[in-house]
């Protein structure tokens, strides 16, 4: 039988972010679901959305689609909220696998973590617009990055054109759940297995963010590695659906 993996995005992304990702994971007879989470996608009500909003729209779909020993993967961002459904479901969760993702202690914000020069290449390139590293003066709205970032720093081994039409997919989110307080001592005492998919070529932050900053937070876990961007969802499908699946194996 096939795993069942929930494909969790990352900051102004959508479930759609992993289309190609599922087609190649059901091709391998797996089944993936890949919620939108609460406040994120085009047109989405994105004031006053809260990270634990954000949580429950991950619960809501495993528990509504009746999953079990679910296999949860969280991109970026998608990382905090794979720690929370952990904590509130973990009678469903076979093991956790984290991509290029936050890892936040008990307490801790997303904006604790975040790296003031990651803040400031959100900054609008031509003044016009907010800066991104003022985020609590955006009124409640995180702006997507500017063009120039997005191609340079998050997708930067990608065809033009790729680069773009990703791009202007991206929606801008709930600034809220930047500033939320996580509240995780369950979380670091849970025994389910944790798996941690680092991208070689990931230049959305500074060197030795992700791995091993960010993952030695973990523990002990499974640790593996591939060629590929930030956004390694979009660039090499294939090449992480298969990386999925070794990260979701003993």
């Amino acid at each position: 039988m096939g795993t069942t993996f929930v494909l969790i995005h990352g900051t102004w992304h959508g479930g759609w972010a992993w289309r190609d990702v599922v087609h190649h994971l059901s091709k391998r007879g797996h089944i993936a679901h890949a919620p939108t989470l609460a406040g994120h996608g085009p047109g989405a009500m994105c004031n006053r959305v809260t990270h634990q909003r954000c949580v429950e729209s991950v619960v809501a779909c495993i528990r509504d689609n009746d999953l079990e020993n679910v296999v949860l993967v969280g991109h970026s961002f998608g990382g905090t909220v794979v720690q929370k459904v952990a904590e509130e479901a973990p009678d469903r969760i076979a093991r956790m696998v984290f991509l290029d993702a936050l890892i936040l202690q008990d307490n801790e914000r997303v904006f604790d973590v975040l790296p003031d020069v990651f803040l400031a290449s959100l900054a609008a390139k031509n003044g016009n617009n907010p800066a991104a590293m003022s985020l609590e003066k955006t009124n409640g709205i995180f702006p997507i990055p500017p063009w120039e970032t997005w191609r340079d720093n998050f997708i930067q081994d990608a065809s033009e054109s790729l680069a773009l039409s990703t791009w202007e997919q991206l929606s801008p989110e709930p600034s809220q759940v930047n500033f939320d307080n996580i509240h995780l001592k369950s979380f670091y005492s849970l025994a389910i297995p944790k798996s941690f998919i680092f991208c070689r070529q990931d230049k959305a932050m500074p060197p030795g963010y992700f791995h091993p900053r960010m993952s030695s937070r973990l523990g002990a876990f499974k640790l593996l590695e591939m060629d590929g961007c930030h956004e390694v969802m979009f660039t090499r499908p294939a090449g992480l659906a298969e990386e999925i699946v070794e990260a979701s194996s003993e």
